[in-house]
């Protein structure tokens, strides 16, 4: 089978012409991004706010017409504005009028944390594991697009496969259904690419992937406060979020940004998790605090949020991370397993209480 090319897509818009004028998209512009893969394909048109309901026939005309090319296995057409406003709450005649449910997902929690290096990724497939070991039904996305470790560490080579509806298959290890870039691309492959294309594969992993019924749906996000993390608490209802941390000050500061900006989306804080909290020396199991200690229990106290749970500096979650067998699957009655079961017990009952709260099931716009 030949390889779709972006001349093969470029070539087929052109017979569209864009409203207003008699130029084709191309030539008008108006393209912010474009990207194909493995026939996956991802269109970003860039449209101003006050021209967006004459532009969404274009845009559903342009899917269209991608949809038809031979060798297409799925395509996302995104309309995005490049101005750079301030992040907004979402408004309630928004909820209701622009957001689209997503088919059997109950929850949709996201692990942030403020910068890097503090070991989220690890977190979210351990608490993952840990919430399907009380009997939840749970699917993990990676939302981290340049450098996604989900592959990885949930032992997963296979790639996602298309089914009848167009939409992709996700593949499955210890009962989890996952989805990350990473499946689509080399492992040492770089993505270069801009903010729009983020968003675009982001609102593809979400809507275009058949996660099936979940209790719970975790995502894990790149570190910081950057496009992703915006493109997710703006356009989907999260259920909540959580903040990972090393006890350090300058991760503490940089946790507590990634907290308030959940809090200018009106996304709830489900708590704070403090990673590498302490080392215990294998040999004389004396207590030693590397990065100090129990700072992101304090931010919790001081933030007004929950404090779940502090995880140890161990050689053994990054061991079994590394070899695709993470701590809560390979040593499932380890001390360590349990801390994460304990903390995942606390999730739940967080999610339960802001289910029970005033608003809408989960959506996306």
């Amino acid at each position: 089978m030949a390889t779709l090319s972006e001349n093969q897509i470029l070539n087929a818009l052109k017979t569209i012409s864009v409203p207003g004028s008699t130029e084709d998209i191309e030539s008008s512009g108006l393209i912010s991004g474009l990207a194909v893969r493995d026939g996956l394909v991802q269109l970003s048109i860039n449209c101003t706010p006050d021209k967006v309901p004459e532009m969404e026939t274009f845009r559903e005309n342009c899917e269209n017409k991608i949809r038809g090319l031979p060798g297409v296995q799925n395509v996302t057409v995104v309309l995005t504005s490049e101005r750079t406003n301030e992040p907004k709450p979402p408004s309630a005649s928004t909820a209701q009028g622009q957001e689209q449910v997503i088919p059997g997902v109950k929850a949709l929690i996201a692990i942030a944390s403020g910068k890097g290096g503090v070991g989220k990724s690890t977190t979210s497939v351990n608490l993952a594991l840990a919430l399907a070991a009380e009997g939840k039904a749970v699917g993990l996305m990676d939302a981290d697009i340049y450098g996604p470790s989900l592959p990885r560490m949930m032992g997963i080579d296979d790639k996602p496969k298309q089914i009848q509806s167009k939409k992709l298959l996700p593949p499955e290890n210890y009962g989890i259904r996952c989805m990350s870039m990473g499946m689509l691309v080399a492992e040492e492959e770089p993505m270069i690419w801009r903010g729009p294309m983020v968003q675009s594969a982001l609102q593809q992993m979400l809507t275009d992937v058949e996660w099936g019924t979940l209790d719970i749906l975790v995502i894990d996000l790149p570190p910081g406060t950057g496009d992703a993390q915006l493109t997710l608490a703006q356009q989907t209802r999260l259920t909540g979020a959580i903040i990972v941390s090393t006890p350090q000050d300058i991760a503490l500061l940089d946790a507590r940004k990634g907290l308030n900006m959940f809090r200018k989306v009106s996304v709830p804080i489900l708590g704070i998790i403090e990673n590498m909290s302490y080392f215990v020396c294998p040999h004389c199991k004396e207590i030693s605090h590397i990065f100090h200690h129990g700072g992101a229990e304090q931010t919790a106290d001081q933030q007004g949020v929950e404090f779940l749970g502090a995880i140890p500096l161990d050689i053994e979650i990054r061991q079994t991370s590394d070899s695709g067998r993470p701590i809560v699957v390979e040593k499932p009655d380890s001390a360590l397993a349990k801390t994460y079961r304990e903390i995942a017990k606390s999730i739940i009952l967080g999610i339960e209480e802001s289910q029970t709260g005033p608003g809408p099931d989960i959506v996306i716009e």
